[in-house]
């Protein structure tokens, strides 16, 4: 696990990416009570959130990059404000984590690795079933984190809860070291 020297006047971001139907908003969910209490006030926030609320319905590659580079900046303005964010995204692609490296000092990127085989046989996302375009895993090739501070592997064996637990002591352990 990494260390990350923090600068305490801004907030810190934690980026959980992953394919659709890795389990990202759910855990997110699950941790930001206690990251709350942790860390103070934080702020979760999805992708599908935001893509609902500023009716963002296009979802070729260029079009996801392009979003993806929207929310980093929206999560660079809220984090300078000193405030944390939990955001849960697919955020599959190279360009998006390197512009929240450059631009965000407390940022923490977690990735949330599954087996896409197994994410579509299990059908916990109908999107991988229909005969909709763009799906990232199946239509677009994810560019997997190479070097994420945390990876939290769901193989669906464990709990949400076992997961979220582990999620919260390596983020813990990152942010007071």
């Amino acid at each position: 696990m990494k260390k990350i020297r923090f600068n305490k006047n801004k907030g810190i971001l934690i980026w959980i990416t992953g394919y659709s139907g890795s389990g990202k908003t759910t855990i997110a969910k699950k941790i930001h009570k206690r990251i709350t209490k942790e860390l103070g006030k934080t702020l979760l926030i999805s992708g599908d959130d935001l893509r609902k609320i500023f009716e963002l319905n296009k979802f070729t590659k260029k079009d996801r990059i392009a979003n993806g580079i929207k929310f980093s900046k929206l999560c660079e303005n809220i984090t300078n404000q000193k405030i944390n964010i939990i955001f849960a995204v697919v955020g599959l692609f190279k360009k998006i984590r390197n512009r929240n490296r450059r631009k965000i000092e407390n940022y923490i990127e977690v990735y949330i690795k599954s087996d896409i085989k197994k994410i579509i046989r299990i059908g916990k996302k109908k999107i991988y079933n229909k005969h909709t375009k763009n799906i990232v895993g199946k239509d677009i090739n994810a560019e997997l984190p190479k070097k994420p501070e945390i990876i939290i592997e769901n193989n669906f064996k464990k709990s949400v809860s076992d997961l979220a637990d582990q999620l919260i002591k390596k983020v813990v352990t990152i942010c007071k070291n």
